[in-house]
């Protein structure tokens, strides 16, 4: 691959940032909505990260609860930004396993915004736009420790595919 197709997807990959857990609205997001949000976030990392039919299965498969009134929350959207990556790596059981396991060792919005974190972290390393991995902090437990292999593989699998998209560019 060219150089100047890595430089390319870095520079596209240098501004990613998901929302945190406070930014993410609290009134209440209505399927359509909730799958916008999303993509819209997701779409330097992947393509149709998440649909309407997708999230409604989610919730029939219980890995989220039922929206209330048709609207999602600001609860219901931070674990659908995981579930729209993570499913990349992991079946729907080793997510539901996932999340029960958060559920238990932390707080939603502690572990959500780790996983922004250590997404952004690894992307930005990966596709070399950051020359050093930041520790998020002192505390490795198993359970962050888990979700690290998960984000890491989900960016070797983004990288994976960046770099064979620039190379058939190419030829």
């Amino acid at each position: 691959m060219k150089q100047e197709s890595k430089q390319r997807i870095a520079q596209s990959l240098k501004d990613f940032r998901l929302p945190r857990y406070q930014e993410i609205p609290d009134v209440g997001l209505y399927l359509e909505q909730a799958t916008k949000y999303i993509c819209r976030y997701l779409a330097p990392i992947q393509e149709n990260a998440v649909t309407a039919s997708m999230i409604s299965n989610y919730v029939k498969k219980r890995l989220i609860p039922s929206p209330v009134k048709k609207q999602y929350s600001r609860d219901q959207v931070a674990y659908l930004f995981f579930i729209a990556v993570a499913k990349n790596v992991l079946s729907l059981d080793a997510l539901s396993g996932f999340l029960r396991l958060q559920q238990r060792t932390y707080p939603l919005e502690k572990a959500y915004n780790y996983f922004c974190q250590e997404l952004e972290n690894l992307l930005l390393f990966q596709f070399e736009a950051r020359e050093t991995i930041d520790l998020s902090d002192e505390d490795s437990s198993d359970e962050k420790r888990l979700l690290y292999s998960c984000v890491a593989a989900v960016v070797q699998k983004v990288y994976l595919e960046k770099c064979l998209e620039a190379i058939a560019k190419e030829e």
